[in-house]
């Protein structure tokens, strides 16, 4: 697979195309895709989502994605390394290079809130008339609306994502957090002796601290965080039972849809039928 690099911290620029010229390329860095005008598909992860004008997306360092367009589509794209948000000093958002990395998962757009789709949408013309006309002061003009529209995807992403969390959750539990995530599909990776090993913590600490930190254990988590990307497999891609049991590690069809129905109370073929 093909891999996408960025040689500056900070890249913008408007497109208007018929046909996606990356697909299936993997990105070594952020990037917020806003749908100016248009219709079609955006696929990530094997995910494939369907989109249109006012939609904002966020693909993390090694997302696989790309666009499946339906006739002429127009997007805003901004680039941007993970150094570029960790060295800005955002006032009232510590972690927010986490926030950033949670809506990996998300699959569809970033933008929940009605006001701010207003507010994105006059961001949007604003910075794409600065990044087309050169003028004295662009590179800090830029520098401010899309530090503005980051905000804006962050706070939305705030609002979905999930409730337990502490909004004021201190750096090393968003770190574990971050390793669950990264490891979700690896169950021997997932082990509470393993997890606990990683930090340097003893297992009984972990349990205890976790607990604190996010109101619900770290087996809770896990299991509710399986379940929404397991949801995200069955809406968003074609994969069949038995290979979505495969990729999360579960033994068979059997296995999952076990698991599944303790939690959502209905098979996986349920789900997919009821979600089409």
């Amino acid at each position: 697979m093909a891999r996408e690099n960025i040689y500056q911290s900070l890249e913008v620029f408007y497109e208007k195309i018929e046909q996606c010229p990356l697909k299936d390329r993997q990105f070594n860095f952020f990037e917020l895709v806003y749908v100016i005008s248009g219709i079609g598909h955006h696929i990530v992860n094997e995910n494939r989502i369907a989109y249109s004008a006012g939609d904002l997306f966020l693909i993390t360092p090694n997302d696989c994605h790309g666009f499946d367009l339906n006739g002429i589509c127009e997007f805003m794209v901004i680039r941007f390394e993970e150094n570029y948000i960790k060295e800005y000093q955002w006032k009232s958002i510590d972690h927010i290079e986490c926030l950033l990395y949670y809506a990996s998962h998300l699959s569809g757009s970033v933008l929940v809130n009605n006001e701010d789709k207003k507010m994105m949408n006059l961001l949007i013309q604003n910075l794409r008339q600065t990044a087309e006309h050169e003028s004295v002061y662009n590179e800090d003009l830029t520098r401010h609306l899309v530090n503005a529209v980051i905000v804006i995807a962050a706070r939305n992403i705030a609002v979905i994502k999930p409730e337990n969390i502490s909004s004021n959750a201190d750096v090393r539990i968003l770190q574990i957090l971050d390793y669950i995530q990264e490891n979700i599909r690896q169950p021997k990776l997932l082990k509470v002796e393993t997890i606990a090993n990683e930090f340097g913590l003893s297992p009984t600490y972990l349990g205890s601290y976790f607990r604190k930190q996010c109101n619900e254990s770290i087996q809770q988590y896990i299991s509710s965080y399986k379940i929404r990307l397991i949801e995200h497999r069955l809406r968003f891609s074609d994969k069949r039972v038995h290979e979505i049991a495969d990729e999360f590690g579960f033994a068979d069809e059997s296995h999952i849809n076990k698991f599944f129905k303790r939690h959502k109370g209905k098979s996986l073929k349920v789900y997919r039928l009821e979600s089409a």
